[in-house]
């Protein structure tokens, strides 16, 4: 009876100029083809990372292998399946065995069957991870020096701002936004509160700042916005206090806990990288000051 395989194909974003999934798929349809295999499913993720358990062609993946759709994982390297140690094992030496599944990496000659090369497997594991943590700590070398040459490297601009078409990099003013900002700074100075601003604007029907993002066809997500909530006073206070609109560039306000935790967590202020005169104000420099002892006072009084 001919063995059903399973074959799986990932790429990152970092793996992208290396090899391509056609190139992965190619080379394994020829492998199963020479080993008189069944092909019974190609699984692609394509711009994840290994360190990734949450694939969701991986997860598919496992869930029919649980089922017994297949005998065989196939893949190019064994880092193509996971470069997370913890995962390796988990599956490959605990729970495949169980199932019955058979692991075969083609280019590093890998076969969970073959119980000779089973610390190879593990030291090879070791290794795709230590490439992550590596990689990683590149990665945050790298945004650390671009942040400091007053680059902005954040994957969405403030609300008042975009990135400059030439150079994403570089932020220039969104005029339609950067008028709401004005009159918000106009009226608190005024004396309107912040909720005042807020139930005043989301009245006039002026788009929230996610909801500005999506209608410019930006995919933003916030997890803290509410569907047509309007404004908030949290939305408000933090465009009154956002040293942005006096043209500086503040980064590294928060920064994940490993290479393998992606949660964000905020960093201590003297550790933040601030530059300034880096873009264009939308707010004068005494009008932002006047704003900020405002605050101060309501504080103290507090």
């Amino acid at each position: 009876m001919r063995k059903k395989v399973a074959i799986y194909c990932r790429l990152s974003a970092e793996d992208k100029e290396k090899e391509s999934i056609q190139n992965q798929i190619l080379l394994l349809k020829d492998y199963a083809t020479e080993k008189g295999f069944l092909i019974h499913h190609i699984y692609v993720d394509e711009h994840y990372s290994g360190m990734n358990k949450n694939r969701p062609a991986f997860q598919a993946m496992l869930k029919d292998a649980q089922k017994g759709f297949f005998n065989i994982i196939l893949c190019k390297t064994q880092s193509r399946l996971t470069r997370d140690r913890e995962v390796f094992e988990t599956y490959v030496h605990e729970l495949f065995p169980l199932w019955g599944i058979q692991f075969i990496s083609v280019v590093d000659n890998m076969d969970s069957n073959c119980k000779e090369n089973k610390k190879v497997r593990q030291m090879n594991a070791l290794i795709n991870e230590w490439y992550c943590e590596d990689l990683s700590e590149n990665i945050k070398a790298v945004l650390k020096r671009k942040r400091k040459d007053g680059q902005f490297v954040g994957a969405f601009t403030c609300y008042g701002y975009q990135k400059s078409k030439e150079d994403k990099h570089k932020l220039v003013v969104d005029t339609e936004a950067a008028e709401v900002v004005k009159k918000i700074f106009d009226a608190f100075l005024k004396g309107y509160s912040c909720k005042e601003i807020a139930d005043k604007l989301t009245q006039q029907k002026i788009l929230t700042p996610t909801e500005y993002k999506r209608a410019k066809g930006i995919t933003f997500q916030n997890p803290n916005a509410k569907q047509n909530a309007g404004w908030s006073y949290n939305t408000i206070k933090k465009i009154l206090t956002n040293e942005y609109y006096i043209g500086s560039l503040v980064q590294g306000k928060e920064q994940t806990i490993n290479y393998k935790c992606k949660k964000r967590i905020l960093t201590d202020k003297k550790d933040w990288i601030v530059i300034k005169n880096n873009h264009q104000a939308i707010v004068e420099e005494e009008i932002f000051f006047m704003v900020q002892k405002k605050f101060q006072k309501k504080r103290k009084k507090q």
